[in-house]
This record gives C-alpha cells, sequence and structure tokens, in this order.
C-alpha cells in the first residue's frame, strides 16, 4: 500500500541469501521513487556564498538522499543494518551493501566463472519441459547479467537448441531451417 507520501508501506527485505534479486527490486524502487541520483552520485557539498537557487536545489538533494537513505533502511533486516547504521549517505550505505554482498571485482569474477560454466554443462533432462529448461537457464543468466555478462537472445536460443534431448532433433533441425537464428527471441522460440 502506499501511504500519501508516496513512499511504499512495505518493501520486500534484503537477507544475506537474496541480494541479486533484491537489488534488482530496489533499483526500479529507487527510480520510481526519483532518487537514484543520489543512490549513484551522492550529494555534492553546498558551494561557498550560495545563491539562493544553489541553496533551494542543494536542499532538494538532500531530502532526495533522506527518502533514499530512509527506502534503504526500510528494505533490510537488522544483520545489513547493523552494516550501514554509522553510514552518512544513501550512497554511502548502498555502497556499503554492495561491497558487503558482491565483493570486490576479484569475487565477480569467480562468480561468473562458475555460473559460466554452469551455463555451458547445462542440458535439458528427458522428463524436463521446456518451459522449466527455460527457467533454469534464465536462473543461470540473470545473475551472469549482474555480475557484468549479458547473455543475448541468439545465445539464448543458440544455447537452448543445442541443449536439447535427442528426441527434439527434428524440431532443431525445422527452426534452424527456417527461421533466422540471430533474430528469434526466447519467446519465439518458446
Amino acid at each position: 500500500m502506499m501511504a500519501s507520501t508516496n513512499l511504499p508501506t512495505q518493501l520486500p527485505k534484503l537477507k544475506d541469501n537474496n541480494w541479486d534479486r533484491r537489488n534488482v527490486q530496489m533499483q526500479a524502487i529507487f527510480g520510481f521513487q526519483e532518487v537514484q541520483e543520489v543512490i549513484t552520485e551522492g550529494v555534492t557539498a553546498l558551494v561557498d556564498n550560495p545563491t539562493e537557487a544553489q541553496r533551494i536545489a542543494h536542499r532538494n538533494i538532500k531530502k532526495k538522499d533522506c527518502k533514499a537513505t530512509y527506502l534503504i533502511h526500510q528494505s533490510i533486516d537488522e544483520v545489513n543494518f547493523d552494516k550501514i547504521a554509522t553510514c552518512t549517505s544513501a550512497k554511502e550505505a548502498w555502497d556499503t551493501l554492495e561491497r558487503c554482498h558482491n565483493g570486490g571485482d576479484k569475487v565477480k569474477k569467480v562468480k561468473l566463472q562458475a555460473l559460466r560454466r554452469k551455463y555451458e554443462h547445462m542440458e535439458m533432462e528427458e522428463d524436463e519441459k521446456i518451459e522449466d529448461f527455460f527457467n533454469r537457464l534464465r536462473t543461470i543468466t540473470n545473475p551472469m547479467a549482474q555480475n557484468g555478462e549479458r547473455i543475448t537472445d541468439q545465445q539464448f536460443c543458440e544455447k537452448v537448441l543445442r541443449s536439447l534431448p535427442s528426441r527434439f532433433d527434428y524440431i532443431v533441425c525445422t527452426i534452424e531451417e527456417t527461421k533466422d537464428i540471430t533474430t528469434v527471441t526466447p519467446a519465439e522460440l518458446l
């Protein structure tokens, strides 16, 4: 439900095991609440001898920072709150959460390597439905994208076609002969 301030009254809670999902959800909330700028860029200090317009603009940015900080506080559990309790801005709080849950570049590379390996070795099971296989693949490609490697629709479709059991060989041949695989989307393939 929305309160009269247009702030969501209930936000999804970040726990230690759901960072990737909550990160995506919070980015949408930050965009909707028009606070993404203070999350990514922070609040710059007010210049010496500011004009009235500069003071008003700075006050509005500070309001957005407080709003973003509130959204972050409302969307985390106690363990994560303890990690950011001393942060003085929304940017600092969000950067701290990202560091805690994503690790540094080295950790991202290791995660990405593990995801790539899983993706490359994934095959559709004999008794599995195609929709279920698509979903299993998406549970790997989405975190890959969040760690910096986006799988294109063409790559996804090619992976599906080469990972199907042999009972689908005639369907794969038909698709490859009648469709331009470079333009087929996963939805069309399904």
